[in-house]
């Protein structure tokens, strides 16, 4: 019986190896990536502002399309859409890596990013229905910790390889980590089950159209402004495509997205919470590499090595805190968390010109704290307050506002950046004005003042669902009483 046990945990280890190695490769490529695309642009005589779009489409891509194979994982099976997207991601980074002109990468990435939401659509769904809710924060957790890590030691992966091979190389590291798993997946993943239901085909591709349209246009903006008239028709268009989308939802039999869902208030409040964070996480982030090169006078070396310091930390303490959620409560962690986030950014608002680099690493260290407080007890709770045949388009809905918290974080700060920074000069700046650091660590500071504003906010919501949750398990033990 003990060696049947034994065997079960090894099965299950090595199928959370599965899905959590897929998930590092995602963000390990997403990160590795940006190193290269100064020597891209050379190579390819493509300028900056055109070369960004081999990052952006591929996280434009994600978007577009996670709620699709979230519930294309709930009708044929989520292990099997997993694997579908193991092997597009894989072929994906073969093809990366031949082309030597713009458009055919640009093609490719997008096709490496289907792949790459394939999988990530559904990696918290299976690992939902592998753990019972005991080891479940524990396994989320890794999950966490797997992603810190490749977005950790991409950027330094990315300067090996550009600087000892051809940059080609970046893409097809992917493939031999790629082919491996996929073997293993046809051996441990879970075996897939298929429903009846049917795919919402027209509500896919109106959320495809919307979402593809808002964030190529948020992303766009930052160059242009909000003022210019394609990014403003292209957000407005979008807008329009999203209503209708919600609006055949609620008619439709069998939606792509069952807003019905939405109506658990518990359900909602985590969203709420998590779109919280990755909005205030992505919006520091932008900021401290402008602070650590350009205010600071470090090296752009320097900068990275810097940079990989939070990543660290939720690598160590996501696993550690998600064990620890299991035991007393989710809802605990994800409030000390927040609050301890907000912390972070006040402190972060209080550096000046003149700051050590020491100060500022233990700040940024509370925040990353924090974060590996919050992040693996809120996906728990995502995951725990929906039923069974709902995992995969849930995990891909929790998937989405993570991706859209980093682009409206990113947007919404370097916004608020400028705004504060021309109040300062008393005309309209939109890049760092050199020689006036002054004027930039006034507009960082505003800045992190806000987002201890919605820390605190996201940390009332949270109060309020854990005084939920506790009077719900009160009226429940006086019923059995």
């Amino acid at each position: 019986m003990q060696e049947q046990v034994l065997g079960n945990n090894n099965k299950k280890g090595i199928t959370l190896f599965v899905v959590v190695a897929m998930s590092f490769m995602a963000t390990l490529d997403s990160s590795i990536v940006n190193v290269a695309l100064p020597v891209m642009s050379s190579k390819m005589n493509v300028p900056l502002s055109s070369i960004e779009w081999v990052v952006a489409g591929y996280s434009i891509i994600i978007c577009s399309t996670l709620l699709f194979f979230g519930r294309l994982g709930d009708i044929m099976g989520k292990s099997r859409v997993f694997q579908i997207g193991t092997v597009l991601f894989t072929i994906a980074s073969l093809l990366c890596g031949l082309c030597h002109s713009f458009i055919p990468l640009i093609v490719c990435r997008f096709v490496q990013g289907i792949g790459a939401s394939a999988y990530m659509a559904n990696n918290q769904g299976i690992i939902t229905e592998l753990y019972s809710k005991e080891g479940r924060g524990k396994a989320l957790g890794i999950l966490v910790a797997a992603v810190a890590l490749g977005t950790m030691i991409g950027p330094p992966t990315g300067g090996f390889i550009v600087s000892a091979l051809n940059w080609n190389f970046i893409f097809w590291i992917n493939m031999p980590i790629g082919i491996f798993v996929f073997l293993l997946g046809l051996k441990y993943l879970p075996r897939s089950t298929k429903n009846n239901e049917q795919m919402d085909k027209a509500g896919a591709v109106l959320l495809f159209g919307g979402t593809l349209l808002l964030f190529t246009a948020l992303i766009e903006a930052q160059r242009t402004g909000f003022t210019n008239l394609y990014i403003l028709a292209a957000i407005f268009l979008s807008i329009i495509l999203i209503v209708l989308f919600i609006r055949l939802e609620k008619k439709h039999k069998q939606p792509l997205l069952a807003l019905k869902i939405f109506r658990n208030v518990q359900f909602s409040l985590n969203l709420i919470c998590a779109f919280t964070l990755f909005v205030c996480i992505a919006a520091s982030i932008i900021l401290i590499p402008f602070y650590l090169q350009d205010t600071l006078k470090l090296t752009p070396a320097q900068a990275g090595l810097f940079m990989m310091l939070s990543p660290l930390i939720l690598a160590v303490l996501s696993p550690v805190c998600g064990a620890i959620s299991d035991k007393i409560g989710a809802e605990v962690m994800t409030m000390t968390g927040l609050l301890l986030m907000g912390t972070g950014f006040f402190l972060m608002s209080r550096l000046s010109e003149y700051s050590s680099i020491v100060l500022c690493a233990v700040f940024v260290s509370v925040i990353a704290v924090g974060q590996a407080l919050f992040q693996p007890a809120n996906n728990s709770l995502i995951m725990s307050t929906c039923p069974r045949d709902k995992f995969g388009i849930v995990g891909s809905v929790n998937s989405l506002v993570r991706n859209l918290g980093q682009i409206v974080g990113i947007t919404t700060s370097t916004t608020l950046l400028y705004y504060f920074m021309s109040k300062k000069l008393n005309y309209r700046v939109f890049d760092y004005v050199k020689g006036r650091n002054d004027v930039f660590v006034y507009g960082m500071k505003n800045v992190y003042l806000i987002l201890v504003a919605i820390c605190c906010l996201g940390a009332v919501f949270t109060a309020f669902r854990l005084f939920k949750v506790r009077r719900q398990n009160r009226i429940i033990g006086e019923t059995n009483d």
